[in-house]
């Protein structure tokens, strides 16, 4: 498979690709994501008092509240400017070239959600023996929408800029093959998503889904030369799981719909995730045609 556009995304990582700096910038993202939380933990602190502090990161690590899911979602600040660090510190780049070009990043990301919008719509509208029980009130729900909507753009962008951008360009300046470059971000990304306390028997049927997802979202990012698509399909995805229907359990606090069961109620569970697998290659495909067909 050629990947054209790609090679002009991971031109500026090429300066300075040892392997080492590499590494040593993923420890830098980590300690930057760390440092966030001992900063919000401490801003958290001289406003509620140690006592409050504590059960506000209590309700961030539940993400059942809404405000403790976006204490959660704003967290991932530190993420992002991790991976803007290591690329002006350790490999003397601009911070935009993580992203690839402006207007195609606008383009791809706005088409992606488009197309998503209208295939989870269509698939809203298909029967099912599930049926969602309500969890905000239509009002909270909308008062919280705005603060959400930007939790999650900082939350998937986040995540697009370290593993699409900054671990994969680097990785492919140093090596050719898509199996590094592409395979291996991709099962990092998953692996994060290892949770078996919260997921139960399906916790590695979630980290397959998270890593077909990352595979997809890496393609996408390799065909067209900029984050933009990616990032789009990670939103709508992440947008309709926190904000519309989610589990009933962690991350749920904003949610206008939950589901009936619990992320350990394994039986109910499983159908429903090799459902969104599908759903996800189907997504992927529609969206990857939209992108490319003209270049």
């Amino acid at each position: 498979m050629q990947y054209t556009a790609h090679q002009a995304f991971i031109a500026p990582a090429r300066a300075r690709p040892q392997i080492w700096r590499l590494l040593l910038g993923v420890l830098l993202v980590m300690a930057v994501y760390l440092a966030g939380f001992v900063v919000l933990l401490g801003i958290l602190t001289l406003t509620s008092g140690w006592d409050g502090a504590q059960n506000w990161m209590r309700l961030m690590a539940t993400g059942s509240t809404p405000t403790g899911s976006l204490l959660l979602l704003a967290s991932f600040l530190g993420m992002a400017l991790g991976p803007f660090l290591a690329a002006r510190l350790l490999h003397r780049r601009r911070i935009g070239t993580l992203f690839g070009p402006r207007h195609r990043v606008v383009r791809d990301f706005a088409l992606a959600l488009g197309v998503c919008a209208a295939v989870f719509g269509l698939l809203a509208l298909l029967p099912s023996d599930v049926r969602p029980q309500p969890n905000l009130s239509l009002s909270l729900w909308l008062s919280f929408l705005p603060l959400a909507v930007v939790g999650i753009l900082v939350q998937t962008g986040a995540e697009e800029i370290l593993f699409r951008g900054y671990i994969q360009q680097q990785l492919a300046a140093r090596f050719a093959s898509p199996l590094i470059w592409m395979v291996l971000p991709s099962v990092l990304f998953a692996l994060a998503h290892y949770q078996p306390a919260t997921m139960g028997g399906n916790a590695w049927l979630i980290v397959a889904a998270v890593g077909l997802f990352a595979l997809c979202a890496a393609d996408l990012t390799a065909a067209t030369g900029s984050l933009g698509a990616a990032w789009g399909l990670h939103f709508a995805n992440n947008s309709v799981a926190i904000l519309v229907v989610a589990l009933d359990g962690p991350l749920s606090g904003l949610a206008l719909y939950t589901m009936p069961f619990s992320p350990l109620d394994t039986a109910a569970l499983r159908p429903l995730i090799v459902q969104d697998m599908v759903a996800t290659i189907v997504v992927w495909a529609i969206i990857r045609y939209a992108v490319t067909r003209n270049r």
